[in-house]
């Protein structure tokens, strides 16, 4: 079941996402509390790619820049990969699913951030595609996608804590890993 904006504020106050806004802020691209989700921020941190191929399996951190603004254009068809203001911890009993924020997804902006699995802790490492032929820009601290919690009636039998997932605890934008 999708949880509502009273579920969230009480997880929220046992430390399930830090920093946190109760009710939606909406200055500039807003983020905070919705009716039955949360929006959260990209923090002002980057990495651009800048090398020629992109392989999963070998990730070459040299092919990336790292940037830091709170105005980033992304060219057109290209992507960058940046990281969350907050820190989420998720319960063993609950997964997330993300989506973009329609103002960015108006633009061509394509947010990516697979679900966050029971357990899981960390900021989110996002990765923004821009599908438009024009440069876009995005904005440092202010709302980048929502994220819908949904809850089970009992925890999982293993846990992404559990099991030792490499992106557990990741406190910078982390690449892929094999």
């Amino acid at each position: 079941m999708i949880k509502s904006d009273k579920w969230i504020i009480q997880k929220a106050k046992e430390g399930m996402i830090a920093p946190f806004a109760q009710k939606q802020v909406r200055t500039g691209i807003s983020f905070g509390t919705s009716s039955y989700g949360y929006d959260f921020r990209i923090s002002n941190e980057f990495k651009v790619f800048r090398g020629n191929v992109l392989d999963p399996k070998k990730t070459n951190k040299e092919d990336f820049e790292d940037l830091k603004t709170d105005i980033l254009e992304i060219p057109s068809n290209s992507f960058v990969i940046g990281k969350t203001v907050e820190y989420f911890k998720i319960p063993e009993n609950v997964i997330t699913i993300c989506f973009g924020k329609s103002t960015y997804a108006r633009c061509g902006i394509i947010v990516n951030v697979t679900p966050f699995e029971p357990g899981w802790e960390g900021y989110a490492t996002i990765s923004i595609t821009n599908s438009s032929n024009k440069p876009v820009r995005i904005y440092a601290n202010e709302g980048i996608a929502q994220l819908l919690f949904l809850e089970a009636d009992e925890r999982c039998e293993t846990s992404y804590a559990d099991k030792k997932g490499k992106y557990q605890a990741q406190k910078r934008i982390t690449l892929a890993k094999i």
